[in-house]
């Protein structure tokens, strides 16, 4: 297995000005860190001659929205609409853009601008720039009079074309929403270690993460085998794909599975020992931590590292030009997520069941259900 990178998209040329008219839209999003989710209006910038404006349709419920609109993530700007999971149809573009077309599927992830010039960036790796990239919601937008970035729980969005994807109208557009951030999100650790078949990959937990790299690892050819503390998920894995599936805390099971695994993507979000797993690993095995705990995580034992030349590494959602590898290679082998639509009035809701973990495995906001906006706007 080696790793590999994509190619990044060609960087636009200067254009001509767009229409200087902007738009007002619906939204849901917090006016505190307790208020909870409730009913607002977004303004939208004039498409610039790069920018693409989307009538978003669908925009999945990451568990991370959760954290910024409660303010567990430190200081946050209010008002505050997030939602980095955006499915849409094109519904104006810039005088400049050439390559998206109106009425077409699109879609935007966790990133609406980065540098552009740093390594990272012209190495289509933009989730890495050197000078931080620009988040979907609670950002600060340099290039658009430093205003804060308000993201997908709306009726429409304003995004430059280098940070738009195309989604394939094989796939369900409700289902592919939660692809733009928990699909790349395993999708890059898995293509950066070349996964084929032969393979034979472990997956740590089975939420929204968790069972988009049981789909993605067996798309690939990959043996899946999931590691759970819980026997009740046995049937889910099984169900999602997996080969196998061990529970952590038999310690014969664990015992079993001593060097049978070849990577590890590790999506758990609490504090949990990762010294079994190391065990778990080959020889030049590695495990990738995508979950990230709000906890200190138990100390890793250098040993369990030396002694098979294993790596531990971390892995952050994936640039543009992946993210549309992603989605083609979705496309190509059938694979979405498992999701429930809920309406705008049941966003308090889901976010209370997402955190109690009660959901198989993402939820997706209807954005038809949103009021119409107002006559002036909240943010």
């Amino acid at each position: 297995m080696t790793p590999g990178r994509p190619v990044p998209p060609p960087l636009a040329k200067p254009i001509t000005p767009a229409s200087d008219a902007g738009v007002l839209a619906a939204a849901y999003g917090a006016v505190s860190s307790d208020s909870g989710l409730v009913p607002l209006t977004v303004a939208r910038r004039a498409p610039k001659p790069d920018d693409v404006e989307i009538a978003i349709e669908f925009c999945g419920l990451c568990h991370s929205d959760v954290h910024a609109v409660r303010g567990e993530w430190g200081g946050q700007t209010y008002p505050l609409v997030p939602g980095h999971e955006i499915v849409g149809t094109v519904s104006r573009i810039g005088a400049g853009v050439t390559d998206f077309s109106v009425g077409e599927r699109v879609g935007v992830g966790c990133i609406v601008d980065s540098c552009r010039e740093c390594d990272s960036c012209l190495e289509g790796l933009e989730q890495y720039c050197e000078k931080g990239m620009t988040g979907t919601y609670g950002a600060t937008d340099r290039r658009n009079a430093d205003a804060t970035t308000q993201g997908g729980y709306s009726s429409s969005i304003v995004v430059d074309r280098r940070y738009v994807v195309r989604v394939p109208e094989s796939l369900d557009p409700a289902a592919v929403a939660p692809l733009l951030c928990a699909g790349v999100t395993t999708f890059s650790p898995l293509r950066h270690f070349d996964v084929e078949e032969g393979d034979v990959v472990g997956v740590v937990g089975l939420g929204g993460l968790g069972h988009m790299a049981v789909k993605l690892a067996k798309a690939m050819g990959a043996k899946v085998v999931v590691f759970t503390t819980s026997e009740s998920k046995v049937p889910a894995a099984l169900e999602l794909g997996a080969d196998e599936v061990v529970l952590s805390r038999d310690e014969d099971a664990m015992a079993a599975a001593d060097r049978t695994i070849d990577l590890i993507i590790d999506t758990v979000a609490a504090p949990h020992d990762l010294n079994p797993l190391f065990r778990a690993l080959r020889v030049d095995g590695a495990l990738f931590q995508l979950g990230l705990p709000s906890e200190a995580m138990p100390p890793v034992n250098p040993r369990a590292l030396i002694r098979r030349r294993i790596a531990y590494a971390g892995s952050l959602i994936g640039g543009i030009a992946e993210t549309q590898e992603m989605l083609d290679f979705c496309a190509e082998h059938g694979v979405v997520a498992d999701i429930e639509v809920v309406s705008a009035g049941g966003l308090n809701d889901a976010y209370d069941r997402m955190v109690a973990g009660d959901v198989k495995y993402r939820f997706v906001l209807d954005t038809s259900t949103l009021q119409a906006p107002a006559k002036e706007a909240d943010a």
